[in-house]
């Protein structure tokens, strides 16, 4: 793939002036990523962030009793590492690949260079910034408010528009995981939408058959997500 191709691949890099890019361009490296790869660790100092192309990127947060629970989702519409430009060093989740594919790793300070230079980046982050939390926010509202087949529903399309596949590499165990859900409760959620013709599973892959359908069984929070990052990052293409 060229470099413009991978430079288009994630659109915060694909929203930034020449410019802007060409200083951040000699300290871009393009990495492969793998499932089950931790990029953060909770309470590590922060020394790079990604900026995913098709790869999924999970930011998890760990109880005392090893469970686990999903509270955001990065893929190609955003960047890992965020805190390192909010003034923190470290972070209280981890952030995890869930779905592999390719990225551009940057040196945070390299980043934090360029985002104080009060430019297009800065402003693209902040927004950026915006929208995450909005999702975060949702997230947690969902995980209390909706049944296990709209908060099911509601991931997979969020997975999607974050690789822009429908096609997924995912297995029950790991979205009961993110979900903070029983594996038996995912296997009954994805039985019902399998034969609603809206999924087609097999071990160890999703494909999403009628994505229309899936909006319509989603909760409400998918829908508020979408049209937030619509709103926020739907015109980024005009800082250039």
């Amino acid at each position: 793939m060229s470099e413009v191709s991978f430079l288009s691949s994630n659109q915060i890099l694909s929203a930034l002036p020449n410019s802007v890019y060409q200083r951040l361009k000699p300290h871009l490296e393009l990495i492969s990523l793998i499932p089950g790869q931790v990029l953060h660790k909770s309470g590590e100092t922060i020394k790079e962030v990604y900026f995913p192309h098709q790869a999924l990127i999970s930011l998890v947060l760990i109880m005392s009793d090893k469970s686990t629970t999903e509270i955001g989702l990065v893929g190609n519409e955003g960047m890992v590492g965020l805190t390192a430009i909010l003034g923190g060093d470290s972070t209280t989740s981890l952030s995890m690949v869930q779905i592999a594919g390719t990225a551009m790793k940057l040196p945070s300070n390299i980043l934090n260079e360029e985002f104080h230079r009060g430019e297009e980046l800065q402003q693209l982050l902040l927004l950026y910034t915006q929208a995450q939390l909005s999702q975060i926010s949702h997230i947690a509202a969902c995980q209390s408010q909706h049944i296990i087949e709209q908060r099911f529903a509601r991931w997979l399309l969020l997975v999607r528009d974050c690789t822009g596949r429908d096609s997924l590499p995912l297995t029950q165990k790991l979205i009961a995981l993110m979900l903070g859900v029983r594996r038996a409760s995912i296997t009954e959620a994805a039985i019902s939408l399998q034969q609603a013709g809206i999924i087609n599973y097999s071990r160890g892959q999703i494909l999403i058959v009628n994505p229309k359908k899936l909006e319509q069984i989603a909760c409400e929070c998918y829908g508020n997500i979408k049209s937030e990052y619509t709103r926020l990052l739907g015109s980024i293409k005009d800082l250039k």
